[in-house]
């Protein structure tokens, strides 16, 4: 056997040995009132990273009150009649007196819809000048109410008391299909845990509920009014989906987020947060015993829910065309395409995904011919990407000086062709495989992303996928990739979006050096980091991104320097207020 098959032999029976490390010993168990909890014993460090998964997000709401699933996510830090205020009968009086209020402006709200329709108002509604009288006498009263409930808040008391206990990296998010909590605490503090997250399911207070609307509101408009693409991209997202839930964004529509009533959240919470809807999940140094009998004892006395939750019907309608978007922004010129996939679970998911990985990273097919080949092209991507009620796999990039996007779509689409009439040679696909299963070994490292894996599987529908996920796609051949580019691939499945820049238009020297696909979240990194007052946070994560910043992948370290200009930026702000 010469050198260069021995290695290759050495790199193949790597992927196979951290495809079989990666199996995951999870116990699965149920509470009384149906509460699922997943647990896996991990004695390494003497922490406990805890989260829980509500099977809801976007995808569960309907027109005229889209973003409530991503208002809830807000509303669940703001405590119990125990955590959050210092006189819990007075904030009970307040909040019955802001509903009064609120009430009769809504009945306003309503009139003023009505008289700018008929063009006898302008057209936003949010602006002082353009609401009645009445509307801004109530906003007044409301205000005051606001004012006065301030008083007796106690800001922040959930991450007082996790980070004053050793807690860390507290946080939540939404998505299409779930909504996720999570932190990671001591090992000595799961007790602790289990009954700060089971108070804020069993009798949470959702005090501040309209100024939390307008920080959700004000949310949006940073992430995606203010940004060069943002509303493109929202556009472009909303055509991809023709019928189902997904097209809608996930903060919500901005005539939507300011209606939501705190009846409709209450009703939501009833319905999307009962313990049946619900899964706990604990990843660290414990005995599964011990932690079951902790959930029983705080979580099994969270009621069931009193209706069934209801299930997402529509489905989206098969493309019978292809569809285009063109627009102009801020921002360099680029082309993203983006083709119906299936949903989670679906066998040729896997497939796919290693598609995207033969086309996509400084080692793929484009990269070599858009950037280091032809130069047409400063960035490219691909990505196959499963949701629970379907999929997508997108493919593009940023044009360079003098190119359009128009040369790199059809460069891209070539080498789409090449894939379909071509099958990919062994050792490029064994290349791709052993990346896929050194991904999979390091995403099992610590709890943190253990917990973060088996969040986003057990929301999209099967937790398992954590273990059977590697092995499908060790199995996935040269035939398979050309069968679903041949499938999915085609031309009436496809939509583009071309973008250019506007005349006149420069790119901003905030967000030189990134990629076209890490803007995006730069952008809403920025917005955040502005926004923060707390120096000593600040400092600590400054230091967390230095630390980590040699071992990162290459592909990381530009925004990880972007982030580190920011804070140094905002301490620099701050020091100097």
């Amino acid at each position: 056997m010469n050198s260069v098959s021995l290695k290759f032999f050495f790199v193949v029976a790597l992927g196979a040995v951290q495809v079989a490390a990666q199996q995951l010993p999870v116990v699965e168990k149920r509470l009384p009132n149906g509460m699922k909890v997943l647990m896996v014993e991990r004695h390494d460090s003497p922490s406990v990273a805890g989260g829980w998964v509500a099977h809801v997000g976007s995808a569960n709401e309907r027109p005229g009150m889209t973003g409530i699933a991503h208002l809830f996510e807000h509303m669940l830090f703001k405590g119990t009649p125990v955590l959050g205020t210092k006189d819990y009968g007075k904030d009970l009086e307040i909040i019955k007196e802001q509903e009064r209020v609120r009430e009769l402006m809504r009945r306003e709200e309503a009139r003023m819809r009505q008289l700018q329709r008929r063009g006898l108002l302008k057209d936003d509604l949010l602006k002082p000048e353009n609401q009645t009288p009445e509307y801004r006498k109530l906003e007044k009263e409301f205000k005051k109410l606001v004012e006065d409930q301030r008083k007796i808040l106690v800001k922040n008391e959930f991450d007082r008391i996790y980070t004053s206990n050793g807690g860390s990296m507290m946080n939540a998010y939404t998505s299409m299909d779930l909504t996720a909590y999570f932190i990671t605490v001591p090992a000595n503090k799961l007790e602790l845990w289990m009954w700060m997250e089971s108070e804020r399911l069993l009798q949470p207070v959702f005090r501040e509920f309209y100024a939390e609307r307008d920080v959700v509101f004000e949310e949006r408009r940073m992430r995606t009014d203010s940004t060069p693409l943002g509303r493109l991209n929202e556009s472009f997202w909303a055509m991809f989906w023709e019928s189902h839930p997904y097209s809608w964004p996930t903060v919500g529509w901005p005539s939507d987020i300011p209606a939501i009533t705190k009846a409709q959240a209450d009703d939501f919470f009833a319905t999307y947060y009962a313990p049946e809807n619900i899964t706990l999940i604990l990843v660290g140094d414990f005995k599964w015993q011990q932690c079951l009998r902790l959930a029983n004892r705080y979580f099994a006395r969270i009621p069931r829910g009193t209706k069934p939750v209801p299930d997402v019907v529509t489905r989206e309608i098969k493309q019978v065309g292809e569809k285009r978007l063109n627009g102009e922004a801020d921002a360099n010129s680029q082309v993203d395409i983006m083709y119906h996939t299936p949903a989670f679970g679906h066998p040729d998911t896997y497939s796919l995904r290693v598609l995207a990985q033969v086309l996509s990273t400084r080692t793929g097919r484009l990269y070599k011919r858009l950037i280091v080949k032809d130069k047409i092209a400063t960035d490219t991507f691909a990505g196959a990407y499963t949701l629970k009620y379907g999929g997508i796999f997108t493919i593009g990039g940023e044009a360079a000086e003098g190119q359009t996007p128009a040369d790199v779509e059809k460069a891209v689409l070539e080498e789409i062709e090449k894939i379909k009439n071509e099958p990919v040679p062994a050792k490029e696909l064994q290349k791709v495989k052993n990346n896929f299963a050194a991904g999979e070994y390091r995403k099992l490292a610590h709890n943190h992303a253990i917990l973060q894996q088996l969040m986003r599987y057990d929301g999209a529908g099967r937790w398992q996928e954590i273990n059977e996920a590697g092995p499908k796609i060790q199995a996935v051949t040269a035939a398979d990739i050309q069968r679903v580019a041949k499938k999915y691939l085609v031309k009436n499945n496809r939509n583009v979006a071309s973008y250019t820049r506007k005349k006149g238009s420069k790119e901003d020297p905030e967000f030189a050096g990134l990629t076209a696909s890490q803007k995006p979240m730069a952008r809403q990194i920025s917005a955040a980091i502005k926004k923060e007052t707390d120096m000593e946070k600040l400092a600590g994560r400054l230091k967390q991104i230095t630390a980590a910043l040699d071992q990162a992948p290459k592909e990381q370290q530009q925004i990880m320097k972007f982030m580190q200009r920011a804070i140094e930026n905002r301490l620099k702000e701050l020091k100097a207020e």
